[in-house]
Protein backbone atom coordinates (compact mmCIF):
# COMPACT_ATOMS: atom_id res chain seq x y z
CA UNK A 1 0.00 0.00 0.00
CA UNK A 2 1.72 3.43 -1.05
CA UNK A 3 2.17 5.84 1.46
CA UNK A 4 -0.20 9.35 0.72
CA UNK A 5 1.34 13.12 0.72
CA UNK A 6 -0.48 16.22 1.29
CA UNK A 7 1.05 19.65 -0.52
CA UNK A 8 0.43 23.02 -0.29
CA UNK A 9 1.85 25.28 -2.13
CA UNK A 10 1.27 29.13 -1.04
CA UNK A 11 2.47 32.61 -2.32
CA UNK A 12 3.34 33.23 -6.14
CA UNK A 13 3.64 30.54 -8.84
CA UNK A 14 7.58 30.55 -8.56
CA UNK A 15 7.47 29.21 -5.38
CA UNK A 16 4.54 26.61 -7.03
CA UNK A 17 7.69 26.06 -9.41
CA UNK A 18 9.39 24.72 -6.32
CA UNK A 19 6.47 22.92 -4.68
CA UNK A 20 6.54 20.96 -8.18
CA UNK A 21 10.38 20.02 -8.35
CA UNK A 22 9.49 18.53 -4.53
CA UNK A 23 6.63 16.22 -5.99
CA UNK A 24 9.33 15.13 -8.70
CA UNK A 25 11.17 14.03 -5.94
CA UNK A 26 8.54 12.59 -4.47
CA UNK A 27 6.67 10.29 -7.45
CA UNK A 28 6.15 7.63 -4.73
CA UNK A 29 3.76 8.88 -2.84
CA UNK A 30 -0.04 8.95 -3.64
CA UNK A 31 -1.19 12.71 -3.65
CA UNK A 32 -4.46 13.05 -1.70
CA UNK A 33 -6.45 15.94 -1.18
CA UNK A 34 -7.64 15.09 2.31
CA UNK A 35 -4.42 16.37 4.87
CA UNK A 36 -5.74 14.02 7.62
CA UNK A 37 -5.06 10.35 5.68
CA UNK A 38 -1.58 12.13 4.58
CA UNK A 39 1.52 10.00 5.32
CA UNK A 40 3.30 13.38 4.96
CA UNK A 41 2.29 17.08 5.14
CA UNK A 42 3.86 19.63 2.99
CA UNK A 43 3.24 23.35 3.62
CA UNK A 44 5.38 25.22 1.17
CA UNK A 45 5.39 28.56 2.69
CA UNK A 46 5.14 32.18 1.60
CA UNK A 47 6.54 34.95 3.70
CA UNK A 48 6.59 38.11 1.53
CA UNK A 49 4.15 40.29 3.07
CA UNK A 50 2.09 39.87 6.81
CA UNK A 51 -1.20 38.36 4.89
CA UNK A 52 0.99 35.65 3.58
CA UNK A 53 2.65 35.07 6.42
CA UNK A 54 -0.73 35.06 8.41
CA UNK A 55 -2.22 32.68 5.50
CA UNK A 56 1.18 30.03 5.73
CA UNK A 57 0.89 29.97 9.88
CA UNK A 58 -2.95 29.57 9.71
CA UNK A 59 -2.40 26.41 7.41
CA UNK A 60 0.55 25.02 9.13
CA UNK A 61 -1.60 24.90 12.00
CA UNK A 62 -4.33 23.54 10.30
CA UNK A 63 -2.75 20.66 9.13
CA UNK A 64 -1.55 19.86 12.37
CA UNK A 65 -4.86 19.68 13.82
CA UNK A 66 -6.50 17.13 11.21
CA UNK A 67 -3.18 15.08 10.89
CA UNK A 68 -2.63 11.55 11.66
CA UNK A 69 -0.77 10.09 14.15
CA UNK A 70 2.86 9.11 12.69
CA UNK A 71 2.55 11.76 9.99
CA UNK A 72 4.90 13.69 9.10
CA UNK A 73 4.79 17.55 8.47
CA UNK A 74 7.20 19.02 6.42
CA UNK A 75 7.28 23.38 6.46
CA UNK A 76 9.80 24.63 3.84
CA UNK A 77 10.29 27.90 1.85
CA UNK A 78 10.12 31.80 2.41
CA UNK A 79 8.32 31.91 5.85
CA UNK A 80 10.85 28.97 6.67
CA UNK A 81 14.01 30.34 5.20
CA UNK A 82 12.98 34.11 7.27
CA UNK A 83 12.10 32.82 10.40
CA UNK A 84 14.19 29.94 11.26
CA UNK A 85 14.67 30.14 15.02
CA UNK A 86 11.31 31.63 15.75
CA UNK A 87 8.96 29.04 13.82
CA UNK A 88 11.10 26.42 14.97
CA UNK A 89 10.31 27.53 18.84
CA UNK A 90 6.73 28.79 18.20
CA UNK A 91 5.60 25.71 15.79
CA UNK A 92 7.58 22.52 17.67
CA UNK A 93 4.65 20.33 15.96
CA UNK A 94 6.35 20.63 12.61
CA UNK A 95 8.68 17.67 12.36
CA UNK A 96 10.94 18.93 9.49
CA UNK A 97 11.85 22.54 8.84
CA UNK A 98 13.55 23.58 5.16
CA UNK A 99 14.01 26.84 3.87
CA UNK A 100 14.72 27.69 -0.07
CA UNK A 101 17.84 25.57 -0.37
CA UNK A 102 16.80 22.20 -0.35
CA UNK A 103 13.41 21.74 -2.48
CA UNK A 104 15.50 18.65 -4.70
CA UNK A 105 16.44 16.75 -0.96
CA UNK A 106 13.08 16.77 0.40
CA UNK A 107 13.27 12.77 -0.52
CA UNK A 108 16.22 12.79 1.81
CA UNK A 109 15.26 14.94 4.40
CA UNK A 110 11.79 13.29 5.06
CA UNK A 111 13.39 9.94 4.71
CA UNK A 112 16.17 11.24 7.86
CA UNK A 113 13.33 13.17 9.55
CA UNK A 114 15.84 16.16 9.44
CA UNK A 115 15.65 20.06 8.98
CA UNK A 116 18.27 21.58 6.83
CA UNK A 117 18.82 25.09 5.75
CA UNK A 118 21.21 24.83 2.51
CA UNK A 119 22.56 28.65 2.00
CA UNK A 120 22.41 28.47 -1.35
CA UNK A 121 18.95 29.45 -3.22
CA UNK A 122 17.54 26.65 -5.07
CA UNK A 123 17.43 27.22 -8.49
CA UNK A 124 15.35 24.60 -10.85
CA UNK A 125 17.31 23.56 -14.14
CA UNK A 126 16.33 21.31 -16.88
CA UNK A 127 16.99 18.27 -15.25
CA UNK A 128 15.25 19.09 -12.21
CA UNK A 129 12.88 16.54 -11.60
CA UNK A 130 8.89 17.90 -11.38
CA UNK A 131 5.63 16.99 -11.61
CA UNK A 132 3.35 19.92 -13.54
CA UNK A 133 0.20 20.77 -11.18
CA UNK A 134 -3.00 22.37 -13.06
CA UNK A 135 -2.56 21.76 -16.55
CA UNK A 136 -2.02 19.44 -18.92
CA UNK A 137 -0.97 22.69 -21.33
CA UNK A 138 0.44 25.04 -19.66
CA UNK A 139 3.60 25.04 -17.47
CA UNK A 140 5.69 28.27 -15.29
CA UNK A 141 9.36 28.72 -16.09
CA UNK A 142 11.43 29.96 -13.59
CA UNK A 143 14.75 32.06 -15.08
CA UNK A 144 16.22 33.04 -12.38
CA UNK A 145 16.21 33.76 -8.05
CA UNK A 146 16.94 36.39 -5.61
CA UNK A 147 16.33 40.34 -6.79
CA UNK A 148 19.62 42.71 -7.29
CA UNK A 149 16.76 45.78 -6.98
CA UNK A 150 16.47 47.52 -3.76
CA UNK A 151 12.97 48.34 -3.40
CA UNK A 152 12.16 49.79 0.39
CA UNK A 153 9.25 48.03 1.06
CA UNK A 154 10.48 44.25 0.36
CA UNK A 155 12.04 41.77 2.33
CA UNK A 156 12.74 39.44 -0.65
CA UNK A 157 16.78 40.08 -1.12
CA UNK A 158 17.25 39.87 2.63
CA UNK A 159 16.45 36.14 2.35
CA UNK A 160 16.70 35.27 -1.60
CA UNK A 161 20.06 37.16 -1.94
CA UNK A 162 21.16 38.81 -5.24
CA UNK A 163 19.81 37.76 -8.86
CA UNK A 164 20.75 34.51 -9.99
CA UNK A 165 19.97 33.44 -13.48
CA UNK A 166 20.00 30.38 -15.21
CA UNK A 167 21.76 30.14 -18.84
CA UNK A 168 19.45 30.40 -21.66
CA UNK A 169 20.63 27.28 -23.15
CA UNK A 170 19.32 25.75 -19.73
CA UNK A 171 15.93 26.95 -19.84
CA UNK A 172 15.68 26.14 -23.45
CA UNK A 173 16.17 22.99 -22.80
CA UNK A 174 13.37 22.89 -20.51
CA UNK A 175 10.87 24.01 -23.14
CA UNK A 176 12.05 21.62 -25.07
CA UNK A 177 11.68 18.73 -22.67
CA UNK A 178 8.08 20.00 -21.64
CA UNK A 179 7.13 20.29 -25.08
CA UNK A 180 7.86 16.55 -25.71
CA UNK A 181 5.55 16.30 -22.46
CA UNK A 182 2.67 17.58 -24.74
CA UNK A 183 2.85 21.18 -23.00
CA UNK A 184 2.14 24.17 -25.74
CA UNK A 185 2.13 27.47 -23.43
CA UNK A 186 4.48 28.74 -20.77
CA UNK A 187 4.77 31.67 -18.54
CA UNK A 188 8.23 32.77 -17.83
CA UNK A 189 8.67 33.75 -14.30
CA UNK A 190 11.31 35.07 -11.86
CA UNK A 191 10.94 38.19 -9.09
CA UNK A 192 12.38 40.30 -11.67
CA UNK A 193 12.24 38.85 -15.16
CA UNK A 194 13.69 41.67 -17.20
CA UNK A 195 16.83 41.60 -15.67
CA UNK A 196 17.34 38.39 -16.41
CA UNK A 197 20.91 37.34 -17.75
CA UNK A 198 22.28 40.84 -16.28
CA UNK A 199 24.07 39.23 -13.98
CA UNK A 200 25.69 36.71 -16.48
CA UNK A 201 26.55 39.76 -18.50
CA UNK A 202 24.34 40.25 -21.34
CA UNK A 203 21.41 42.81 -20.58
CA UNK A 204 19.49 41.19 -23.11
CA UNK A 205 19.12 37.52 -22.55
CA UNK A 206 15.31 38.02 -22.28
CA UNK A 207 15.40 38.82 -26.07
CA UNK A 208 17.90 36.66 -27.07
CA UNK A 209 15.62 34.39 -25.47
CA UNK A 210 12.41 35.16 -26.67
CA UNK A 211 14.13 34.43 -29.99
CA UNK A 212 15.12 30.88 -29.34
CA UNK A 213 12.10 29.44 -27.86
CA UNK A 214 9.62 31.21 -30.65
CA UNK A 215 11.47 28.89 -33.13
CA UNK A 216 10.82 25.74 -31.10
CA UNK A 217 8.12 23.53 -32.88
CA UNK A 218 5.01 22.66 -30.88
CA UNK A 219 4.89 25.65 -28.79
CA UNK A 220 1.86 27.68 -29.28
CA UNK A 221 1.68 30.89 -26.82
CA UNK A 222 4.03 32.06 -24.46
CA UNK A 223 4.43 34.97 -21.72
CA UNK A 224 6.60 37.04 -19.35
CA UNK A 225 5.42 37.75 -16.09
CA UNK A 226 6.94 40.30 -13.87
CA UNK A 227 8.67 43.37 -15.65
CA UNK A 228 10.33 46.11 -13.84
CA UNK A 229 10.55 49.49 -15.43
CA UNK A 230 13.95 50.29 -14.82
CA UNK A 231 14.98 47.46 -16.55
CA UNK A 232 12.39 47.28 -19.32
CA UNK A 233 13.41 48.20 -22.42
CA UNK A 234 11.95 49.72 -25.73
CA UNK A 235 13.42 47.24 -27.18
CA UNK A 236 12.48 44.47 -24.97
CA UNK A 237 8.67 45.64 -25.82
CA UNK A 238 9.11 45.68 -29.50
CA UNK A 239 10.53 41.95 -29.24
CA UNK A 240 7.50 40.92 -27.14
CA UNK A 241 5.11 42.62 -29.69
CA UNK A 242 7.09 41.33 -32.71
CA UNK A 243 7.28 37.70 -31.67
CA UNK A 244 4.73 34.99 -33.28
CA UNK A 245 4.76 33.04 -30.30
CA UNK A 246 4.99 35.83 -27.55
CA UNK A 247 1.79 37.67 -26.54
CA UNK A 248 1.96 41.14 -26.31
CA UNK A 249 1.09 40.56 -22.33
CA UNK A 250 3.25 43.11 -20.84
CA UNK A 251 2.96 42.75 -16.75
CA UNK A 252 4.55 45.38 -15.24
CA UNK A 253 3.86 46.23 -11.52
CA UNK A 254 4.65 50.51 -11.11
CA UNK A 255 3.93 50.14 -7.24
CA UNK A 256 2.94 54.17 -7.47
CA UNK A 257 3.10 57.08 -9.78
CA UNK A 258 3.90 60.24 -7.32
CA UNK A 259 7.65 61.21 -8.59
CA UNK A 260 8.00 62.09 -4.35
CA UNK A 261 6.89 57.86 -3.77
CA UNK A 262 9.07 56.31 -6.50
CA UNK A 263 11.90 57.96 -4.77
CA UNK A 264 11.24 57.02 -1.28
CA UNK A 265 10.08 53.27 -2.28
CA UNK A 266 13.27 53.01 -4.38
CA UNK A 267 11.95 51.94 -7.39
CA UNK A 268 14.57 53.49 -10.19
CA UNK A 269 12.58 55.32 -12.83
CA UNK A 270 10.54 58.24 -11.87
CA UNK A 271 6.50 58.93 -13.29
CA UNK A 272 7.69 60.39 -16.88
CA UNK A 273 9.70 57.44 -17.78
CA UNK A 274 7.45 55.11 -16.40
CA UNK A 275 4.58 56.44 -18.24
CA UNK A 276 6.24 56.45 -21.25
CA UNK A 277 7.00 52.84 -21.00
CA UNK A 278 3.40 51.57 -20.01
CA UNK A 279 2.18 54.05 -23.13
CA UNK A 280 4.80 52.08 -25.23
CA UNK A 281 3.34 48.64 -24.12
CA UNK A 282 -0.16 49.95 -24.77
CA UNK A 283 -0.11 50.86 -27.88
CA UNK A 284 0.97 47.96 -29.29
CA UNK A 285 -1.37 45.71 -31.43
CA UNK A 286 -3.65 43.52 -29.21
CA UNK A 287 -1.58 44.03 -25.81
CA UNK A 288 -2.74 43.54 -22.58
CA UNK A 289 -1.20 45.65 -19.52
CA UNK A 290 -1.25 44.61 -16.23
CA UNK A 291 0.36 46.26 -13.04
CA UNK A 292 -0.15 46.70 -9.35
CA UNK A 293 0.38 49.32 -6.86
CA UNK A 294 1.40 49.60 -2.98
CA UNK A 295 -0.85 51.94 -1.18
CA UNK A 296 -0.35 53.56 2.30
CA UNK A 297 3.80 53.22 1.74
CA UNK A 298 5.21 55.46 4.78
CA UNK A 299 5.59 59.14 3.26
CA UNK A 300 2.41 58.71 1.35
CA UNK A 301 0.67 62.09 1.37
CA UNK A 302 -3.68 62.55 0.76
CA UNK A 303 -1.46 64.41 -2.34
CA UNK A 304 0.25 61.16 -3.63
CA UNK A 305 -2.79 59.18 -3.24
CA UNK A 306 -4.87 61.24 -5.40
CA UNK A 307 -2.19 61.58 -8.01
CA UNK A 308 -2.19 57.83 -7.90
CA UNK A 309 -6.11 57.50 -8.13
CA UNK A 310 -6.30 59.78 -10.97
CA UNK A 311 -3.65 58.00 -13.09
CA UNK A 312 -5.34 54.27 -12.58
CA UNK A 313 -8.61 56.43 -13.45
CA UNK A 314 -7.26 57.69 -16.97
CA UNK A 315 -4.80 55.30 -17.95
CA UNK A 316 -7.07 52.07 -19.12
CA UNK A 317 -5.37 49.33 -17.49
CA UNK A 318 -6.38 45.97 -18.43
CA UNK A 319 -5.84 44.52 -15.32
CA UNK A 320 -3.82 46.53 -12.05
CA UNK A 321 -3.80 44.92 -8.56
CA UNK A 322 -4.03 46.73 -5.21
CA UNK A 323 -1.72 45.75 -2.34
CA UNK A 324 -1.87 47.09 1.41
CA UNK A 325 1.58 48.85 2.30
CA UNK A 326 2.61 46.07 5.02
CA UNK A 327 5.35 46.82 7.26
CA UNK A 328 8.41 43.88 7.27
CA UNK A 329 11.92 43.96 9.17
CA UNK A 330 14.81 44.36 7.56
CA UNK A 331 13.54 46.87 4.69
CA UNK A 332 14.33 50.68 4.10
CA UNK A 333 10.61 51.50 5.14
CA UNK A 334 10.25 49.42 8.56
CA UNK A 335 11.50 52.45 10.83
CA UNK A 336 9.85 55.14 8.82
CA UNK A 337 6.86 57.41 9.55
CA UNK A 338 3.67 54.60 9.04
CA UNK A 339 0.28 55.69 8.13
CA UNK A 340 -2.68 54.42 10.45
CA UNK A 341 -4.14 50.89 8.87
CA UNK A 342 -7.19 52.54 8.50
CA UNK A 343 -6.43 55.47 6.68
CA UNK A 344 -4.25 52.36 4.20
CA UNK A 345 -7.69 50.36 3.86
CA UNK A 346 -9.48 53.03 2.61
CA UNK A 347 -7.00 54.57 0.10
CA UNK A 348 -7.27 50.79 -0.93
CA UNK A 349 -10.91 50.50 -1.11
CA UNK A 350 -11.19 53.39 -3.16
CA UNK A 351 -8.67 52.03 -5.61
CA UNK A 352 -9.79 48.77 -5.51
CA UNK A 353 -12.77 50.14 -7.03
CA UNK A 354 -11.24 51.72 -9.69
CA UNK A 355 -9.25 48.19 -10.46
CA UNK A 356 -12.91 46.76 -11.21
CA UNK A 357 -14.14 49.01 -13.56
CA UNK A 358 -10.74 49.65 -15.31
CA UNK A 359 -11.38 45.34 -15.92
CA UNK A 360 -14.96 46.23 -16.89
CA UNK A 361 -13.65 48.34 -19.60
CA UNK A 362 -11.07 46.62 -20.91
CA UNK A 363 -13.27 43.14 -21.28
CA UNK A 364 -16.31 45.58 -23.10
CA UNK A 365 -13.89 46.10 -25.37
CA UNK A 366 -13.62 42.39 -26.39
CA UNK A 367 -17.13 42.21 -27.46
CA UNK A 368 -18.12 41.49 -30.97
CA UNK A 369 -13.71 40.46 -31.76
CA UNK A 370 -12.43 37.64 -32.40
CA UNK A 371 -9.89 36.00 -29.76
CA UNK A 372 -7.69 33.06 -29.19
CA UNK A 373 -8.38 31.07 -26.37
CA UNK A 374 -7.74 27.94 -24.91
CA UNK A 375 -10.41 25.28 -23.11
CA UNK A 376 -9.82 24.10 -19.60
CA UNK A 377 -12.83 21.88 -19.16
CA UNK A 378 -16.57 22.43 -18.14
CA UNK A 379 -17.09 24.97 -16.40
CA UNK A 380 -18.47 25.29 -12.55
CA UNK A 381 -21.17 27.85 -13.37
CA UNK A 382 -23.05 25.05 -15.52
CA UNK A 383 -22.50 21.86 -17.02
CA UNK A 384 -23.16 23.50 -20.54
CA UNK A 385 -20.97 25.95 -20.31
CA UNK A 386 -17.07 25.53 -21.00
CA UNK A 387 -14.46 27.48 -18.98
CA UNK A 388 -11.74 29.22 -20.99
CA UNK A 389 -9.15 31.89 -21.05
CA UNK A 390 -7.72 34.02 -23.46
CA UNK A 391 -4.43 33.11 -24.60
CA UNK A 392 -2.96 36.87 -24.10
CA UNK A 393 -4.23 36.04 -20.14
CA UNK A 394 -2.24 34.88 -17.40
CA UNK A 395 -3.85 32.07 -15.96
CA UNK A 396 -6.02 32.12 -12.88
CA UNK A 397 -5.98 35.60 -12.26
CA UNK A 398 -6.98 37.90 -15.51
CA UNK A 399 -10.17 36.29 -15.47
CA UNK A 400 -12.50 32.96 -16.72
CA UNK A 401 -14.42 33.00 -20.64
CA UNK A 402 -17.40 31.12 -20.82
CA UNK A 403 -17.90 29.29 -23.93
CA UNK A 404 -21.95 29.02 -24.31
CA UNK A 405 -21.57 26.86 -27.88
CA UNK A 406 -18.83 24.79 -28.82
CA UNK A 407 -20.84 24.33 -31.89
CA UNK A 408 -20.02 20.72 -33.92
CA UNK A 409 -16.36 20.77 -32.09
CA UNK A 410 -15.11 17.80 -29.90
CA UNK A 411 -13.55 19.82 -27.23
CA UNK A 412 -11.03 18.49 -24.78
CA UNK A 413 -9.19 20.14 -22.08
CA UNK A 414 -6.15 22.32 -23.68
CA UNK A 415 -7.66 23.11 -27.08
CA UNK A 416 -6.82 26.15 -28.59
CA UNK A 417 -9.62 28.18 -30.58
CA UNK A 418 -10.26 31.35 -31.97
CA UNK A 419 -13.85 32.53 -30.97
CA UNK A 420 -15.97 36.01 -30.71
CA UNK A 421 -17.21 37.33 -27.81
CA UNK A 422 -20.60 38.19 -28.09
CA UNK A 423 -21.03 39.73 -24.42
CA UNK A 424 -19.86 40.41 -21.10
CA UNK A 425 -22.22 39.53 -17.90
CA UNK A 426 -20.47 41.64 -14.91
CA UNK A 427 -17.07 40.64 -15.32
CA UNK A 428 -17.27 37.30 -17.42
CA UNK A 429 -17.36 37.30 -21.49
CA UNK A 430 -19.63 34.78 -23.19
CA UNK A 431 -18.11 33.53 -26.47
CA UNK A 432 -18.40 31.28 -29.31
CA UNK A 433 -15.97 28.95 -31.03
CA UNK A 434 -15.54 29.62 -34.72
CA UNK A 435 -12.15 27.78 -35.44
CA UNK A 436 -9.28 25.56 -33.84
CA UNK A 437 -6.43 26.43 -33.81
Amino acid sequence: MSKKLHLISLGCNKNLVDSEVMLGRLREYELTDDASEADVIIVNTCGFIEAAKSESINAILDTHSVRKEDSILVVSGCLSQRYQEELANEIPEVDIFTGVGDYERIDELISLKQSSFTPQVYLANENSPRVITGSKYHAYIKLSEGCNQTCSFCAIPGFKGKLKSRSIDSVVAEVQNLLQEGFSEFSFISQDTSSFGRDLGNSKALIDLIKQVEILPGIKSAKILYLYPSTTSFELIDAIANSKVFESYYDMPIQHISDKMLKIMKRGFGKQKTIELLEYMRAKENSFVRSAVIVGHPGESQEDFLELKEFLEEFGFDRFSVFEYSNEENTAAYEMKQIDRDTISKRADILGEIAKESMRKSLNRLVGKDIRLVVDGISSEHEYLLSARALNWAPEIDGEILVNDPQDFKVEHGDFFIAEVSEVVDVTPLATLKKRL
